[in-house]
């Protein structure tokens, strides 16, 4: 499988760069370029790539924004990975809130972010998901019991414990002695219980909640 990557951001030579390093890895295709989110959006639209690497802090429209127009705009929309800066960013944290599937960091190596690429392409784990559990621990804590948050089963709770370590389906399935596509079902209710539009939005979701404990690893029942 070729996974096709659009590469947003405000900076040229970062933009270039990037076109040239990704489209030197096997299995990967940068089709397009776009300077803000108004352009990454149109141009998503468009040309529908599989990813798209996307900066947060451009012009007119930020990336958050536009990982949020194009989870809304279409049926089945690209993933997203934010490319950013810093690691400890709210930008970062509100662009996973708005859909995004995970992040890398503009000074790590190309093969780390070519890993990020095609790991959301092909996969259904979430990406660095100790990084995300950090994020959301550094925000303020939620109230305790979850308020307005959806009634989950004790199975539910479960499998979205395990989806917050980061274990694909396949592994929860294994871990849990289950069949595949039992695991499929309660995801899929968890997504549409949650209102989530993937896995990394799902596990905030669960996080503000109070349904997962940064750093405790445990339910809150």
């Amino acid at each position: 499988m070729t996974v096709t990557v659009l590469v947003a951001d405000d900076e040229e030579i970062t933009r270039t760069g990037l076109q040239i390093l990704l489209g030197a890895r096997p299995g990967l295709e940068v089709i397009g370029e776009a300077a803000d989110g108004v352009a990454a959006v149109s141009l998503a639209e468009r040309l529908r790539p599989n990813v798209v690497l996307m900066d947060v802090r451009m012009p007119g429209m930020d990336g958050i924004e536009a990982t949020r127009r194009l989870q809304s705009a279409l049926p089945d929309p690209p993933k997203v990975v934010v490319i950013t800066t810093f690691e400890n960013d709210d930008y970062v944290y509100d662009a996973l809130r708005a859909g995004a599937s995970g992040f890398v960091l503009k000074r790590a190596p190309i093969e780390q972010i070519a890993h990020a690429v095609q790991l959301v392409a092909t996969t259904d784990s979430v990406l660095f998901p100790d990084v995300v559990r950090r994020l959301v621990a550094a925000r303020p804590a939620p109230p305790r019991p979850p308020r307005g948050g959806p009634a989950l089963t004790g199975r539910e709770l479960e499998i979205l414990r395990l989806m917050a370590t980061g274990l694909s389906n396949p592994g929860i399935a294994d871990r849990l002695v289950v069949s595949l596509e039992t695991v499929k079902t309660h995801v899929s209710n968890l997504l549409a219980k949650l209102g989530a539009r993937n896995r990394t939005q799902a596990v905030i979701l669960a996080y503000e909640y109070g349904f997962v404990v940064p750093g405790a690893g445990a339910v809150a029942l």
